[in-house]
């Protein structure tokens, strides 16, 4: 699959989801098989560039796949000032957000909202392809509501516009996450263009996503919350659907090794003090998967230094080692 100048030779991708999709979690993704990863959703307004919240979320220089910057806004200007910068500090891709449903995005005509204004659309995704010579994204959902599923006009309009890559997500903005995806929009989508179209949706097993991409023909599946926890996710994916992915099992000793190793990235990302807090959320994710979990789990969430956290999440792992043995 081709995107720009970039080559994807393995289209199972991560979401770029708020608070997870962070550069430690993306490059433990891309070495469980992961493809391709976006980071989390920044805002357009250049005012928060500086603020220790977004100021991570644009290109990291020690990221080692393609730098994806996602971008939220509903000005055009300022959406297409905001890729340039992007453009400027190392960015591979822009994607644009015009897919997140929470409530505080909505509140401010943004994400899954600016569905709902086709022109308004327009006008972003001109501005932000004339802004820049790399590639640019779009992420949207059918529509904004059941009664207005209009996937399909927004995508032909991106592709006129020179959008590169869809990722289209199977369920309305008005919808949030509730219900069940559905991938007959998908398909409509993947029918009404030329350019690379994934799926993204409820896409939690390699049999999921064999069954999506038969339902859809899209071009590749992003996965998002099913990667809580479980990165190992991308691997098994990516070998059942051909992509030369390597599924790995998920033992209590692989659990170990990558749980550990994820939690060093984490503080070495974000330094001790911020990172204890910022990696409560993943170990939380990764524990709740395995027997015993839930009841280690407290013990490990009360640690108030980097190295009290990372000692009794190994003193778990040690245990459940040991017992599996």
């Amino acid at each position: 699959m081709q995107l720009g100048p970039h080559t994807i030779t393995n289209p199972v991708m991560l979401a770029p989801m708020a608070g997870m999709s962070d550069l430690p979690f993306r490059e433990i993704c891309r070495e469980l098989g992961a493809g391709y990863a976006v980071g989390e959703m920044t805002t357009s307004k250049p005012e928060l560039r500086e603020s220790r919240k977004s100021a991570g979320r644009w290109a990291q220089e020690t990221e080692t796949g393609l730098k994806v910057v996602q971008l939220l806004g509903a000005d055009p200007r300022l959406m297409a000032d905001a890729a340039r910068y992007a453009a400027d500090t190392g960015a591979d891709v822009v994607d644009i957000n015009m897919g997140c449903p929470a409530k505080k995005v909505l509140q401010t005509a943004c994400g899954s909202a600016l569905l709902r204004d086709e022109a308004r659309v327009a006008a972003i995704l001109d501005a932000v392809v004339a802004a820049v010579d790399i590639p640019v994204t779009l992420k949207i959902r059918t529509g904004w509501s059941a009664e207005n599923r209009n996937a399909v006009s927004v995508a032909k309009r991106a592709e006129e516009a020179g959008v590169a890559m869809l990722v289209v997500h199977g369920r309305t903005g008005e919808q949030g996450f509730r219900g069940e995806a559905e991938y007959e929009t998908i398909r409509a989508v993947k029918e009404s263009v030329s350019i690379p179209v994934i799926a993204n949706g409820d896409v939690d097993s390699p049999e999921k996503a064999e069954a999506v991409l038969r339902a859809t023909g899209a071009d590749g599946v992003m996965i998002g919350r099913a990667s809580y926890g479980n990165p190992w996710l991308f691997g098994a994916v990516s070998a059942r659907l051909g992509f030369g992915g390597r599924a790995v099992e998920a033992t209590p000793r692989e659990r170990r090794r990558v749980v550990l190793r994820h939690l060093e990235r984490h503080y070495a990302h974000y330094g001790s003090e911020q990172g204890v807090r910022t990696a409560r959320k993943h170990i939380a994710h990764y524990l709740m998967l395995i027997p015993g979990g839930a009841e280690a789990l407290p013990a490990i969430l009360r640690a108030q230094s980097a190295d009290e956290q990372l000692g009794l999440t190994d003193l778990f792992f040690e245990r459940l080692c040991e017992e599996s043995a």
